[in-house]
């Protein structure tokens, strides 16, 4: 099981159906980008549970039924007073989405190190990511988390910037680097790199990255398809899967959820098998993970996909 670690929020998008000014249609649907890697492990027949705090709202309920529609474990949720997160969602004539968050003393952000789970040998791996990684006091429980677990289990990192929460980008770098540190496996964006590292070549960060903790580095590169940077097999890249894009919302949390899933099925999920995987082993997470975010790339919202949606022909 992956116990991934971070936000929950509800994703709220404008609808533009009124024809009056003064009334604006929204459609919320639940989200973050740990909660969907988690929504997606469970799809993609891998067991999950999220750690993260939950408001006793009537968002906060709501988010908790989803997780248990889905399958993901509830027995790591902190429940909190505070209000549930609200991400306002801008999506551009190229289907990429912008966001801006009504998060400040919101309950995800207010794990303690008080509530850091103890875990026993079902918990395979920890997944952290997102702003969470950057406010806090959530971002010093993670940190803590995965400084405590990184020598017996397979931490995975997606930096997934976002500015409108934290503006600083020294303080995402100081916190990126700080996670990096403890991570053997790390998904990031080019456009992540370029907002984290404008004056660093993508390949210097990388192998700064392979030369601490880290075995593998996948980079996406939106329509451009990804690469993948392999402490032991070198780096290579791969086209993306060709398909009618309704909008991207999701498609990096898809990609992050598919590598997992893949290392969960073949029984790979830990730092000593991740360090002897076989380029081969590789070609075929990075192909399933580009696969299945084709899929999401093709619906609207984070509608993450179905492990029997990617059975190959």
């Amino acid at each position: 099981m992956y116990l991934v670690c971070g936000e929950a929020l509800f994703d709220v998008f404008s609808q533009d159906a009124s024809a009056r000014s003064s009334e604006l249609e929204l459609r919320a649907i639940a989200g973050g980008s740990p909660f969907n890697v988690a929504v997606g492990l469970r799809r993609l027949a891998a067991d999950s549970a999220l750690f993260a705090g939950i408001s006793t709202d009537f968002l906060g309920d709501r988010l908790r039924r989803v997780l248990h529609e889905e399958g993901v474990s509830g027995d790591y949720l902190v429940s909190s007073d505070a209000p549930t997160t609200l991400a306002m969602v801008a999506v551009d004539a190229q289907g990429v989405p912008h966001y801006s968050f009504r998060g400040e003393g919101c309950a995800d952000r207010l794990l303690q190190t008080e509530h850091l789970p103890h875990l026993d040998a079902r918990v395979r791996g920890i997944h952290v990511g997102s702003y969470s990684l950057v406010v806090t006091p959530v971002a010093d429980t993670l940190l803590e988390l995965v400084r405590r677990e990184s020598e017996r289990r397979l931490i995975s990192l997606d930096p997934n910037v976002r500015l409108g929460v934290e503006p600083r980008v020294a303080v995402w770098q100081q916190r990126i680097e700080a996670f990096a540190a403890q991570a053997h496996l790390i998904k990031v964006s080019e456009e992540d790199l370029a907002l984290l590292y404008p004056d660093r070549e993508p390949h210097e960060v990388v192998g700064h990255w392979l030369g601490q903790r880290c075995q593998l580095v996948f980079l996406t590169h939106g329509s451009d398809g990804a690469s993948v940077f392999s402490r032991l097999h070198g780096h290579w890249s791969v086209p993306a899967q060709a398909v009618a894009t309704r909008d991207t919302v999701g498609a990096g949390d898809t990609f992050q959820a598919a590598l997992l899933a893949y290392l969960a099925r073949h029984g790979l999920d830990s730092p000593a098998a991740l360090a002897e995987l076989s380029r081969g082993h590789i070609e075929a997470m990075l192909a399933y993970a580009v696969r299945a975010a084709a899929v999401t790339c093709s619906r609207v919202g984070p509608d993450l996909p179905y492990v029997h949606e990617l059975e190959q022909p």
